[in-house]
């Protein structure tokens, strides 16, 4: 975003590019790690087309269109599909916090409206709603229904998806704190904080890990581990676009109610990025 707030398209642009070049295998657009709750629907969608139109077809493109009430994300997920997502990844409802049997019908009403393949996405720690597993393993019974992108940064929900055994649904890791170990365990990738300032390098991270390379895996991830922390000093997106403004990626911009990054920690993100070969 400019200065002002407006969203800086161009920049926008040379951020896709950026990330092909640095071997990025997919783009979630407009997802969390971003400024998606604060654009204005109409600049959603903008934002999607011109991600999708930059990448074009070179990478996949998946389109964040969660939301707290099932018309809503029927909407955006059908406008994200119209305009050439390969995918969607849909968040839990949120403060909301529905039951079990609520999440099972809020993401079937998406999946049955719109014939794109949807991506679950349970980050509790953001949202206050936690999907268990049994959901999980009635939702990929769904056939557009695709996968998971499990973010509760516990190993031990991790084992109990895999547990699950459920064919040809993938399970994606959204904790790079984690990624490593869930990915050697069977997870498929990681949809990532930290590969906004550091993608090669959670490319290659991901790339050891799913070739069962141990050693290779832990090596990326010890100059990594700085980062995946220092990137949570201040809630989520703050940090990172404090990084990409550092890394000269991106201007200053950010909206209200998030603020720039407190200048207490800006050493500590500085420190981590050096660690990590991003300045």
């Amino acid at each position: 975003m400019h200065s002002d707030g407006a969203v800086d398209f161009e920049c926008l642009d040379r951020l896709v590019e950026w990330h092909i070049t640095q071997a990025t295998d997919g783009i979630v657009v407009v997802g969390t790690t971003g400024e998606s709750a604060t654009l204005e629907v109409e600049e959603h969608l903008a934002v999607i087309r011109r991600v999708v139109a930059a990448a074009a077809g070179r990478v996949a493109v998946i389109g964040g269109t969660g939301a707290n009430s099932t018309r809503e994300a029927v909407e955006l997920t059908r406008t994200a599909r119209h305009a050439g997502c390969d995918a969607c990844l849909l968040v839990t409802p949120y403060y909301n916090k529905p039951p079990q049997e609520g999440l099972y019908r809020h993401y079937r009403a998406v999946a049955e409206a719109v014939d794109v393949p949807i991506i679950l996405y349970n980050v509790p720690g953001r949202t206050g709603c936690d999907m268990l597993p049994a959901t999980v393993a009635r939702l990929a019974q769904i056939p557009n229904i695709v996968g998971i992108k499990e973010a509760k940064g516990e190993l031990a929900r991790v084992r109990e998806l895999l547990a699950l055994r459920l064919d040809g649904f993938a399970l994606i890791s959204g904790d790079d704190a984690t990624a490593r170990e869930s990915i050697l365990a069977g997870f498929c990738g990681d949809i990532s904080v930290t590969a906004n300032v550091a993608p090669r390098l959670m490319h290659e991270l991901c790339a050891a890990a799913l070739a069962g390379d141990r050693p290779r895996a832990e090596a990326i991830d010890a100059k990594l581990a700085s980062l995946h922390k220092a990137l949570f000093v201040e809630p989520n997106p703050i940090p990172v676009k404090w990084a990409l403004q550092e890394m000269g990626r991106v201007p200053p911009g950010i909206r209200l109610p998030l603020v720039p990054l407190d200048p207490a920690h800006h050493q500590t993100v500085r420190a981590a990025l050096r660690a990590a070969g991003a300045i």
